[in-house]
């Protein structure tokens, strides 16, 4: 317990700074095009809210993180798993918006300069056909994400390895997945100024859509209207209602029109506008610092409750991915004691539902607290934070060195030194990684957890 508070301590520390640094750029540099609620937007955020060195060079990298453990140590593989790009909103999204932006040019009173800029200088754009896609911010997330790790790690992600196959590409079959690691690619072309434009990559949804095909995950938590109870007692909590209140007044409004769906596609049509566009949107000038605090609440609550430690499932539902990491990171070392390791790199593209399971199984950001409808006060300072776990383009990095006391693992979240939880040493001995996650690679069978069994079982809550 001692070494997870540790840990839970240094993110909190880390992420705070980040934001501070955050604002003080935005402040001095980029106080036209930053929304004061950027910090907020969760899954919808983008990276460079997470690194925001990244805003005035988007192919800086901070050498030092990236150096060996020690002057003995030698990188001999990498597995990225990496969320796609900034996207579109989905359809359903789309409906909303729609929605809410007929509503504020046919009925919106209000007297603000931001209100008239949208109704009259503000068209709704976002069709539904757009629905998810890949937009080209998106594209770039990637291709700047592998030329800054192409630099960080250039013995592993080189031409030479790239040229004779030992870097392998998987992704989900989600179109804004492929796109995400052709832009992958095309960055490492550009890195090395390779002309040739010839793509592969293998597309596995077992790996990077596990979700998808775990039966107890979709009956107990995705087609189960109960277990997001949470989520839906907070959207009828005071503090959600105070948000309605205020945005009516703002648009002068009757308060029944103002929902919490029309309130949370506001904050959407801000944020979208921000990651697609880097516009500091008319739509962000509705919202205060207090109100983006209990939207982002509310959108952490869903993603805990149906992809982090809300439900046992949602974790175990990523068993698969997991056994994978580490048998790739057991073949690297099999393979590196007989002189050639045959898969250098390995990058898998997925979704934020790919990495949050992941990460939650491996036990990173878990609050001794969960997370409910009623705590949202008491949990400011809770380290289950999506807007600086997931943004677009996140990634987990697993480098395996050789040293001279034996192999040793790091892990990188977004480009940054993460202690795995319960071990708290930087750069443990890859043998005392495996050790910890015993239980789990002897168990965490995926059809075993994701069997459905029979029409008793409910739902293991943590």
């Amino acid at each position: 317990m001692r070494s997870t508070t540790g840990l839970l301590k240094r993110t909190l520390a880390f992420s705070a700074l980040g934001i501070i640094m955050l604002r003080v750029s935005s402040a001095y540099f980029h106080n036209s095009t930053i929304p004061a609620i950027a910090n907020y937007f969760g899954t919808k955020g983008r990276y460079e809210e997470v690194n925001p060195y990244l805003i005035d060079d988007i192919l800086s990298v901070n050498k030092s993180l990236s150096k060996p453990p020690s002057a003995d140590c030698r990188a001999i593989h990498l597995t990225a798993v990496i969320r796609h790009g900034t996207r579109y909103p989905t359809t359903k999204n789309i409906k909303r918006m729609k929605r809410l932006y007929s509503l504020v040019v046919h009925e919106s009173q209000g007297a603000y300069a931001w209100l008239r800029d949208i109704k009259h200088n503000w068209n709704m754009w976002y069709t539904e056909d757009m629905d998810g896609k890949l937009v080209e911010k998106g594209r770039d997330d990637h291709r700047h994400l592998a030329m800054r790790l192409a630099t960080s790690f250039p013995s592993l992600i080189s031409m030479d390895n790239f040229e004779n196959n030992r870097i392998k590409f998987i992704t989900s079959s989600k179109h804004r997945c492929v796109d995400s690691v052709e832009s992958f690619q095309e960055g490492l072309h550009r890195h090395w100024d390779i002309q040739d434009k010839q793509y592969t990559h293998e597309i596995n949804d077992t790996l990077m859509r596990f979700f998808d095909k775990c039966k107890k995950f979709v009956d107990d938590v995705e087609n189960n209207k109960t277990a997001l109870l949470e989520v839906d007692l907070f959207k009828a909590s005071d503090e959600m209602k105070k948000v309605q209140k205020r945005i009516a007044e703002r648009l002068a409004v009757p308060l029944s029109d103002m929902t919490p769906d029309m309130v949370e596609a506001a904050f959407f049509l801000c944020s979208y506008e921000f990651a697609i566009k880097t516009v500091n949107s008319p739509w962000c000038n509705m919202f205060d610092e207090t109100d983006a605090q209990v939207l982002e609440y509310k959108n952490d609550l869903k993603q805990y409750w149906k992809r982090g430690y809300g439900h046992d499932i949602n974790r175990k539902s990523s068993c698969s991915l997991f056994h994978d990491l580490f048998q790739r990171l057991d073949q690297a070392a099999y393979d590196h004691r007989f002189g050639l390791v045959s898969e250098v790199v390995t990058v898998q593209v997925g979704h934020a539902e790919t990495l949050l399971p992941l990460l939650s199984l491996m036990g990173f950001f878990r609050d001794e607290t969960p997370l409910t409808a009623a705590n949202f006060r008491t949990q400011h300072g809770r380290t289950f934070r999506t807007s600086q776990i997931v943004p677009y383009a996140a990634n987990l990095v697993f480098v395996l060195y050789d040293c001279n006391d034996g192999l040793r693992l790091r892990f990188l979240l977004n480009e940054k030194p993460m202690t795995f939880p319960g071990v708290d040493l930087p750069d443990p001995l890859y043998s005392t990684v495996r050790e910890h996650y015993g239980d789990l690679l002897r168990g965490c069978n995926f059809e075993k957890e994701c069997e459905l069994r029979g029409a008793n079982r409910k739902n293991t809550e943590l």
